[in-house]
């Protein structure tokens, strides 16, 4: 079984829809690795929340929730 280790999503999450918009997006995701006989390395998956009033959701995956994280390096820049 291969792991599924260098994805990125993104999307606007400053309403009920979009946030749902990007779990839905997280849903098909798993469901795409599922049938393609992969595994994602849920240790490795971290949320990066933007903005100063972000209500922070608590996304999940498999029904486990994906850690927060204030920042992380993208391509060796720091994003916060």
């Amino acid at each position: 079984m291969q792991v599924c280790r260098y994805t990125k999503q993104s999307g606007t999450a400053d309403s009920p829809e979009g946030r749902g918009a990007l779990q839905k997006d997280l849903d098909r995701f798993e469901k795409w690795t599922c049938v393609n006989l992969m595994k994602i390395d849920k240790a490795k998956c971290k949320v990066l929340h933007l903005g100063q009033s972000n209500s922070q959701y608590q996304y999940r995956l498999k029904n486990e929730r994906i850690e927060s994280r204030p920042a992380k390096k993208d391509l060796g820049i720091p994003v916060t």
